[in-house]
Order: C-alpha cells, then structure tokens, then sequence
C-alpha cells in the first residue's frame, strides 16, 4: 500500500527550512478555505499556475465527490485540534486528469491555518483497483466454470436420455427440469408449432397453472417472432405488450424478461423453448439455450423416425392384407368394408368411409368404419353439392379436405357433425382412367388431419381402384360368356329347328314317296314316274335348304373368295348404295370370319334402322391390326348396349380374339362402326 506519509514539522523554523525543498506536497489553507502557499511539488503534481493556486479555494481543486469529506475534515480543523488527522482525497488537474492524494495534515490555531504534507497515491490506487478487479475475474471465472461444468453435466444427462432413446415426453420433461436448474429463470416451456398460428404446450415449469399441457395458444411476442424468423428472440419488458398469447400471463406473474429459441427437425420449424424471468436474463442466454434445443430436436428426430419406421410397418401390413384379398378376387363387398376398417385403425381417425358416385348426381356409401360409435350406414345415398368432401372430389377430380367441418354444407356433413367429427380429408378413386368415388378419412380432434393424411389414403384408393377394376373386369367376362354361351344355345336352336323344320321333313317325304315308288314299281302301277318326280323334288330342295342353312353360318363366297368377296355378296343384297375400299388379301380364318360378321351386323343396322341413303365399308391393315369401318350417313343414335343384341354380340366376339369394338353414332350425324381386329404374330 505504499511507505507512510511524511510527518509535519513541529516549529516555524523547520517549516520554514523544509518548505520549498521537500519533495512531498505541501499545501497550506486558511480557515478561510483559500490556499496560502504551496511548494512546487505540488504545484507540478496539479500543473495550475502558483497564482491561480492562491487566488481560488482550496475545495475548487478537489474533485466534487470528495468534497463533502473535505469539507466535514475542515470543519474539524477549525475546531483547534492539534492532533495530526491523516485522509485521502481526489483532486482535479489542470488536463482534467484525476489523482488520489494522501494527506497529514496540522492545525495552526495560533496562525489561523491548516498545514498539510501530501503524497501522490494514485498509482497505488490503480494497483489495488487492478488487483481488486483481478480477483473480481478470479472469482467469476470460477463462477463461470462451475457454471459450465453444471451446464455439461445438465447437457450430458440429457444426451443419454437421448441415446437411451427415452420417450418424448420423458425427455421434454427432463430436458425443462434441467434448463430451469442451469438458467436463472423461474419459468421454462416447451411449444409445439401447429397450423393455424397457434401452439401447443409440451411441457410447462412454473407456469402449469396459467399454461397446462395440451393447451392451445395463439401465437404472440417472443413465439411469434421466433416462428417468423426461424431464429432466436428476446423481450426484455413485458410492460408495454399488446394481450396476445402469454403477455397477459407473463404479466400477471410479474415476468420481466424472456427468451425463445427455436427447435429445428430436419430442417424445419417444430417448436421454441422459451425461458421467462422476473429479473433480465444474461445476454448469452440465447446461445446457451441453443445446445439444449439441439438435443431436443435430435431427439423428436429420432423418435419421430422410429414412429415412422413403426407406421411405415403398420401401413405396409394393411397395404399387404387388403392386396391378398384383392389377389384372391375377394367380393368388392368386403374389400370395401376391409379397406375402410384397416384406414381407420391405421390412421388412428374416428370415421372413414368409401363412397361411389351415382349417374344421377349422388353418391352411395359402399364401405364405413368408425371407431366409438360413429358411421354412416353401408347403402345410403347423399346428393351432391355445397361445400363438402364428396362435391369438391367430384369437381376436381384431386384430393380435399375440410380442417373445419363447421364450414361444410350438405345433408351428410349435417349429419356427420352430430356425431363430434370436425375435420376430413378425401382422396378420389380413379378406376381405368374414370373418376369411380372417394375414400374419406374423418377426425373429432381440433387440430387438423396430419399433412400426410392424403398420401397415405391414395396407397389405399390405389389398391381398392385396382380391386374394383378386376371385379368389373370379371363381371363383364362373365357376362360376355353368358351372352356367348346364349348366342351359341340360340345358333344351335336355330339349326336344329331350321333342319327339323325344313331339310329333314324333305328328307322324310322324299323317303315315304320313294318307297310308295317302290311298291309302285313292284306293282306295275302307272304312277310310279309321278312318283320319282316328287321325290326328286322333295330331295333337291332338301339339299338347297341344307345348302342355305350351311350359307347362314359361314357363306361359301366368304371361305373361298376372301373378305373382298363375302363384302361384295352383302352389298349385293343391299338397298342403299355400298361404297367398298377393302384392301387386303387373305387372312386367317378366324380374322376373315370375325371381320365378315361385323360388316354383315353393320349393313344388317343400315338396312333395318339408319334411313341411310348409302353407306362405306373399308378395311385395311394397319400396324399389325386389322381396322375394319362401316359408316353410314343415316339418323345416328346407335349404341353398343342400347338393347339389341347384335352389336353386343359383336363386342364379345372380338373380344374373344383380342379386338375391339367402337360405336360412333351421334344423333342425326350417321353411324360409324369400327373394329380393330388383331392378326396373328
């Protein structure tokens, strides 16, 4: 602390001698307060002027949050007390630079003044200032160590958590615990971004009264900010606060500061970690706070990825079951009522529904499940239109949805809403190309469907497509077979009756009249030429109508001359005009026979029903296809399954090989029947 100060001089004489040659401060004050003299030591230390030292009061030199003690030690002095007082005191140089001053001072009564001896200390004052401070940072710095060593212990227990694969809810429990031991904060939360500006608490440390879990919360100051920029944000007032989200709360428990950083999932924004302190948090808070958030976000990532995986399971098990009874060629009856159970188990919703559009502007239920007693009944049917799932599928033909089933208008959503469901989303069902109905998954809970909800729905519709494609594709084989097997009774009908009709009575009365002629001849009776001339007539016709009938099934001119030549014989018989551009040889049987029969059904409907007045036959090979057309330029209005059964017969015989039938035949605009008839490699 530096030597002790000079001591002062006991006799006029000593003073005198030591004045002016001592290098020490002397300074001598009259109870006045006006300095007297002074040595030139002292007047370098203060670097004023001699005559401005004696011409202004001792107190104006000293700087001005001394000068109260200054002046109390005056007073003292005035008292006539002779004892020697020692002091420190500040005094203002002539640079305006400070020094620290220590006095020994006497008081001459006798002479009416103050004697003082002084030493310049500043230095030493800097040193313990220094030194002061030095230990101040020894002791901050081990403050900051023990600090960051109860933060990496926090942050270690929370990483094996982690590691541990410890449940979400575990973790956002322990993870608040452990920032509230490691923060100067007596509130720590812990939100869940949700669509909608809102949030919902995770986890709440000394607010669970004001924010429970599983609250709802619109987004306001700190989480607002927060959710806008992606980045860490702070209020240090809460005093001045619009009434959004937490500021009421915050307020009412005398919160001044807080903190929020987000929490980042694979690249987005899930949640914000928010401190809040009735006294300003540090600055570094913020950075702080991150490494927590980190872990957590590493955590919901984890969890989140092994729910996925477990999901992913769940949904390719379903996938596999509903694909087996697809395989199987199960009823679509029970498809449907197996596909909307396995949706709604797999999606965890409340009600999930198949519905097939109508021609008369409706849809039907064909399939529902719903968990606590919420369905709609298997076959009933709601009208299209409003604002609702079924309409806006059916207009556009893409998914939808309805977050607020509040909104929704029409007679099912009415009746949906009675049962507590509040959000849906449907996917449509898109059969070879034609839009077939929808499948719909519905929830009770406030919050909105997942994101996902209609990917996941179209792996299902996909699956269902193809079930109801496969079961229309064997009901109509099965009645293309019926209808074959029908025409082919009918043929075999027509041929049995044609010959019991016709060639076999013939043959018959040409027996009979043979054997009367025998008698005849045997007898001598002169009828017998009579006789040979019916039979003869009776068996030439037989053979003619056999001949006919052979004609009805596969006429002569077509197997010996070719598809050109059986067009030719029908157009012969034709009343209107043929124009014929057939431009092919010969072709297998099967082919010629198939192609023969379509013309033949074609200017069959010309004759009987077009009021044409003349009509085209062409028919030509093209890119391994035989394309076979009959147009006409009658009254139109024909259709394949308008009641008759030629051109459906049509149909099922180029089915049969491979080919395809087409009917074009707008009203008033003529008739077009086209087939495309495959050849053989």
């Amino acid at each position: 602390m530096g030597s002790e100060p000079p001591s002062v001089p006991q006799s006029q004489s000593e003073l005198e001698e030591f004045f002016d040659l001592a290098l020490d401060l002397m300074v001598i004050v009259g109870f006045d307060g006006y300095v007297k003299r002074v040595n030139p030591a002292y007047a370098r230390t203060l670097g004023y002027p001699l005559r401005e030292l004696l011409s202004r009061p001792f107190l104006e030199f000293v700087h001005p949050e001394d000068r109260p003690s200054v002046r109390d030690q005056f007073r003292e002095f005035g008292g006539g007390d002779n004892d020697v007082v020692g002091f420190e005191n500040r005094v203002i140089c002539r640079d305006g630079s400070v020094r620290w001053l220590q006095w020994n001072t006497r008081t001459m009564p006798e002479r009416g003044v103050i004697f003082g001896i002084g030493r310049d200390v500043t230095d030493r004052r800097r040193a313990d200032a220094e030194l002061r401070e030095a230990h101040r940072m020894v002791e901050a710095s081990r403050d900051e160590l023990a600090r960051l060593a109860e933060e990496q212990a926090a942050l270690r227990r929370v990483a094996t958590l982690v590691a541990h694969g410890t449940s979400p809810e575990e973790l956002f429990t322990a993870v608040v615990l452990e920032v509230g031991r490691v923060f100067p904060a007596e509130h720590a939360t812990l939100c869940r971004y949700e669509p909608g500006a809102t949030m919902t608490v995770a986890i709440s440390k000394g607010l669970a009264d004001s924010f429970p879990v599983g609250s709802r919360w619109p987004l306001g100051n700190v989480s607002a900010v927060v959710f806008e920029t992606g980045r860490p944000a702070r209020i240090d007032s809460y005093a001045d606060l619009s009434d959004r989200g937490a500021a009421t709360a915050f307020r009412e428990v005398g919160v001044r500061s807080a903190v929020g950083t987000p929490v980042v999932v694979d690249g987005r924004l899930w949640g914000v970690m928010t401190l809040a302190s009735t006294e300003p948090l540090p600055a570094a808070t913020e950075a702080r706070l991150v490494s927590f958030t980190e872990l957590l976000a590493t955590a919901i990532a984890n969890a989140e990825s092994r729910a996925g995986l477990a999901r992913l399971a769940d949904e390719q098990a379903a996938l596999r079951r509903v694909a087996t009874l697809v395989a199987r060629g199960t009823r679509p009856e029970e498809v449907f009522a197996a596909v909307t159970e396995e949706i709604g188990r797999l999606l965890a919703v409340d009600l999930a529904t198949m519905d097939r559009y109508e021609q008369d502007g409706t849809f039907v239920i064909v399939g529902t499940w719903g968990g606590g007693g919420k369905h709609v009944p298997v076959g009933s049917r709601w009208p299209l239109g409003g604002r609702n799932l079924g309409t806006r599928v059916f207009e556009t033909g893409r998914a939808a949805r309805i977050d607020n089933l509040a909104e929704a208008t029409g007679p099912l959503p009415e009746v949906i809403r009675e049962t507590g469901i509040r959000a849906a989303v449907g996917t449509p069902i898109i059969v070879e190309g034609r839009l077939w109905g929808l499948m719909a998954a519905a929830s009770s809970e406030e919050q909105p469907l997942p994101p996902d909800t209609e990917a996941r729905l179209a792996s299902f519709t996909e699956l269902v497509a193809t079930a109801i494609a496969n079961a229309e594709a064997r009901t109509e084989v099965a009645a293309s077979r019926a209808r074959l097997v029908a025409a082919t009774d009918e043929e075999r009908r027509r041929v049995v009756r044609d010959l019991h009709d016709g060639a076999q009575q013939r043959l018959v009365h040409t027996v009979v009249t043979l054997k009367l002629a025998h008698r005849a001849l045997q007898n001598e009776e002169t009828d017998l030429p009579a006789l040979l001339t019916e039979a003869l007539d009776n068996a030439e016709q037989a053979t003619a109508e056999l001949r006919e009938l052979a004609h009805g099934i596969l006429p002569p001119v077509l197997t010996q001359g070719g598809l050109r030549a059986g067009v030719d014989a029908l157009a012969s018989r034709m009343a209107v005009p043929i124009e014929i551009d057939v431009t092919v040889g010969r072709l297998p049987p099967v082919v010629e026979a198939t192609a023969y029969f379509v013309v033949a059904e074609a200017l069959t409907n010309v004759a009987k029903h077009a009021h044409a007045g003349r009509a085209e036959v062409t028919a030509r090979i093209e890119h391994g296809t035989l394309a076979v057309h009959i147009r006409d330029d009658g009254v139109g209005g024909a259709r394949p399954d308008g009641g008759g059964s030629g051109l459906t017969g049509l149909a099922d015989r180029l089915a049969a090989i491979d080919g395809e039938l087409r009917v074009d035949s707008p009203a008033d605009g003529g008739t077009l029947v086209a087939a495309a008839i495959p050849l053989p490699g």
